[in-house]
């Protein structure tokens, strides 16, 4: 499917190559045709990108050192997405964007954005967001990125404080004071942490989601979506939980290893009922024992907002006080917005 003229894509600096490819609606998007010189994030995976599903095309672009024959950047951008004339990066996942390779020049990022933006341009395109991951999926690049972003004219739409775990570090000993006592009444009352086969998805959800309608959130994945999720990528879709000694559970999180060095800690619950017993302070030292066993670099633990209704989309302060008493490394995470009109 040809949406766009090669021409846009001649402005590369000599030895680096602007590949770009267009794949229709409900189609899987085009992948990389040389060799990646990094281990994709997940989300920016082609078949990820396929459940992501959108009513537009989905542009595919890639940056190619062709000295090394390999593909040391990539883009996905959803055209007509979240409406009319606005295109979007990802489409449907937490976050997209540039992923790239260290040392790749200034320059040669340019020229795959000017691509991209000239693509985005003849397609009618009037305005494109990005929106990048913490930095603790890769601080150099992200960095670089914003860089080129910021002289390239984008804006800063959103800027989130984010929070991971880091499993160098002692879990228990960087808790707050108050956290430690919680951590270690879990322990002397006997709540065990476990990590739960795939097959009781559709009560781990029901149970996740009953917790969230307690607090007045709302899940953002359909319960067929996520199954087809863990259908496709089993081995980064993970189900943790903490039950009581009796088996009834009272913390219960699907956890998504995003990236090559990073769990993302995606949708954790706990009953309003069993809030006395802090059991996702327990919950979160199995996601930090699971990551340094596994020699993961991070937990994600993600950006919080509050949800629909009076203060909607602002900073959830008691949630992001949690997330510091955790021991939580802070990053800002960055959503950029281009008008291309």
């Amino acid at each position: 499917m040809k949406l766009f003229s090669s021409s846009l894509l001649d402005a590369a600096p000599p030895g680096w190559v602007v590949y770009a490819a267009a794949a229709g609606p409900g189609q899987v998007p085009a992948g990389p045709r040389r060799p990646l010189a990094f281990a994709s994030w997940l989300f920016l995976e082609p078949t990820h990108q396929a459940l992501q599903p959108v009513a537009g095309p989905v542009l595919s672009f890639f940056l190619e050192e062709e000295a090394a024959g390999r593909t040391v950047a990539q883009l996905f951008v959803a055209l007509g997405y979240p409406a009319p004339g606005q295109a979007s990066s990802p489409a449907q996942a937490p976050f997209g964007a540039v992923q790239l390779a260290p040392g790749v020049p200034a320059a040669a990022l340019h020229a795959l954005l000017a691509a991209a933006e000239a693509a985005l341009r003849q397609q009618g395109q009037q305005r494109l967001h990005l929106r990048s991951p913490a930095p603790c999926y890769d601080p150099l690049g992200l960095l670089q990125l914003a860089e080129v972003l910021t002289e390239r004219g984008y804006r800063v739409a959103l800027a989130e404080e984010n929070y991971h775990l880091d499993p160098a570090r002692d879990y228990e000993a960087h808790l707050h004071p108050s956290e430690r006592r919680r951590l270690r009444r879990c322990h002397r009352l006997g709540l065990v942490p476990e990590q739960e086969p795939p097959l009781i998805l559709p009560w781990a959800y029901d149970f996740i989601a009953h917790c969230r309608h307690e607090r007045g959130q709302q899940l953002s994945l359909p319960l067929v979506r996520l199954q087809e999720l863990f259908r496709a990528f089993p081995a980064q879709h993970l189900l943790f939980s903490v039950r009581k000694p009796g088996g009834e559970w009272v913390a219960l999180t699907i956890a998504i290893q995003a990236s090559a060095g990073v769990l993302y800690n995606f949708y954790p619950a706990s009953p309003l009922a069993d809030n006395q017993l802090s059991p996702t302070v327990l919950l979160n030292e199995s996601l930090h024992a699971y990551a340094r066993a596994s020699g993961l670099a991070a937990v994600d633990l993600g950006t919080s907002t509050l949800p629909a209704g009076p203060g909607a989309g602002l900073p959830n302060e008691p949630l992001l006080r949690f997330k510091r008493h955790l021991g939580g490394v802070v990053g800002t995470k960055l959503s950029w917005e281009l008008a291309l009109g």
